[in-house]
């Protein structure tokens, strides 16, 4: 077999970077905000059926919130993408040989001599004109456009089943421990889903951890002081 013609199939960390930011981002600020309001509802002193009907509000606001954050975000991203590809597609039309100057430029800004950098320009323009600059020139490549619809729905899947934890611990811990448990089982989540982002990512697994359950904590010690302050049973 010519390996000059077999396909690169090298996968990269980079490539994950899509769905992982939403997953970890809807699994974390599940645990974090349903455990935070959970544990404020708590602290004033609510009974266990409001705490819990708290919790399945903020998993179901949540989740939507989520969703729709994601939607409106990722959708601003892909209109810009788009807006780009259409602008490099009027730019090519209209003076291709002033664009194929600024892809010999690119290269050899790469460290590529003039020469085999116009070479190299003309070569991959011949193979694909716009490909290559919506590539070397802005970063984009269509097959990788950034996917709304993807990013809504793996946010409020991800919140969804994890903001079930912090409910799920409430129920089976007995009354006199049911703030200790939804605190506890929050951090030991967290620590564990920032170790596995992480290690999806290829980031240092320690400081991960750390950064989340620190961020946890504060939130759910912050939540909480305000419901002992206020000092108002809901139920």
């Amino acid at each position: 077999m010519n390996p000059s013609r077999t396909r690169h199939l090298e996968k990269h960390r980079s490539e994950r970077t899509g769905w992982l930011r939403a997953a970890v981002l809807g699994s974390n600020d599940a645990i974090v905000s349903t455990a935070s309001l959970m544990l404020g509802v708590a602290a004033s002193h609510a009974s266990r059926e409001a705490i819990l009907v708290a919790g399945i509000a903020g998993l179901v606001a949540g989740s939507m919130s989520m969703a729709a954050g994601e939607y409106v975000s990722v959708s601003s991203q892909r209109d810009a993408e788009s807006a780009d590809i259409e602008k490099e597609k009027r730019e090519l039309a209209k003076s291709p040989a002033s664009e194929l100057n600024e892809l010999t430029e690119i290269y050899m800004g790469r460290g590529l001599h003039r020469d085999l950098a116009l070479q190299v320009a003309q070569q991959l323009t011949a193979h694909d004109e716009l490909a290559t600059h919506l590539r070397d020139e802005l970063g984009i490549r269509e097959g990788d456009l950034a996917q709304p619809w993807h990013a809504a729905w793996v946010s409020a899947v991800s919140f969804a089943v994890f903001a079930l934890l912090p409910l799920l611990f409430l129920w089976i811990a007995p009354p006199s421990l049911q703030v200790f448990s939804i605190a506890a089982s929050s951090l030991v989540s967290l620590a564990i889903l920032g170790g596995l982002g992480a290690k999806l990512g290829g980031a240092p697994m320690q400081r991960a951890v750390f950064r989340v359950v620190l961020g946890g904590g504060l939130a759910m010690l912050v939540t909480a002081g305000i419901g002992k302050l206020l000092n108002v049973a809901v139920g």
